[in-house]
């Protein structure tokens, strides 16, 4: 009896310590973003999107990175040549989820999209680095592919999987 109580208590203490530990990732994720916009994160978003919970999804990535690939259905709306014009024609009640990289560059065109009116924006937490290492599907104009753009090769080192293409 006392060593299942302190088997027990050991797996607690361990599993509480595991998860209070933010992995490398999630700490330049963090350094990276502000929280000026709620997030959602990759296995949430993958949910929606298998439930066809309707979102619309803005890639503010550069087009270089969107041709490389992006999540299905996405819409490119760019971040050096962002322009609120573009979403002129969807629904401000919409949800709305911006994904880059990492979460810096959705962040502030989230931000611009939440200022103008648009009431359920979010940020995809750790952007679609995470969604790729978390194994969810990309696609090209021709189909699904493995090819993800790094954006730079600093970056690259936080894509876990996929096949970094610089196109």
């Amino acid at each position: 009896m006392k060593n299942l109580i302190l088997t027990s208590l050991t797996v607690i203490l361990n599993f509480t310590f595991l998860m209070g530990q933010n992995t490398d990732f999630e700490k330049m994720v963090n350094k990276n973003i502000k929280g000026t916009i709620s997030t959602i994160d990759s296995k949430s978003l993958y949910s929606k999107i298998s439930n066809h919970i309707p979102v619309v999804l803005l890639d503010a990535r550069e087009i270089n990175e969107y041709k490389i690939s992006h999540i299905k259905n996405a819409i490119y709306v760019g971040y050096n040549d962002f322009d609120i014009d573009k979403l002129k024609t969807i629904n401000k009640n919409k949800t709305i989820i911006v994904y880059c990289s990492i979460g810096y560059r959705s962040e502030k065109v989230a931000e611009i999209v939440s200022k103008n009116g648009f009431s359920n924006v979010y940020n995809l937490y750790g952007g679609i680095f995470d969604w790729i290492n978390q194994d969810f599907p990309v696609v090209n104009s021709i189909g699904v592919t493995p090819k993800i753009h790094p954006y730079n090769k600093e970056w690259g080192k936080w894509l876990e999987k996929g096949e970094k293409s610089y196109e």
